[in-house]
């Protein structure tokens, strides 16, 4: 009894078609469920950063110094910082007498008189 090649090769060759099919099918089953798992993973993260952001900016406007505050600080320190600065031209001013004072009473002058 002799079987001929076409039956081997159809006997054979069937199934092994039918397995292939089977398993790019499987393969493609898998790489589809493996993207929308991934998309899925993406969109989670995506709104845990948002959620991270918005908690964030929340955070931010609640810590920061209004702008109001700020400027009520800057003119105060300004008018501290001239207080300051006229007493230091005072005392200079001061210091700056005290010499020519004595020039003047060595001199044996009177302050404010022209000794020329």
């Amino acid at each position: 009894m002799q079987i001929e090649a076409s039956w081997w090769i159809t006997a054979i060759e069937a199934p092994i078609v039918a397995a292939l099919f089977t398993m790019i099918h499987g393969l493609r089953r898998d790489l589809q469920e493996r993207i929308e798992r991934s998309d899925q993973r993406e969109s989670d993260v995506v709104t845990r950063t948002r959620d991270e952001l918005a908690e964030f900016k929340l955070e931010v406007a609640r810590a920061y110094v209004p702008l109001s505050l700020i400027r009520d600080v800057d003119r105060r320190l300004s008018q501290h910082l001239l207080r300051i600065e006229e007493k230091l031209e005072e005392v200079k001013r001061h210091q700056m007498a005290v010499p020519r004072l004595r020039d003047a009473r060595s001199l044996g002058g009177v302050v404010g008189e022209d000794v020329s």
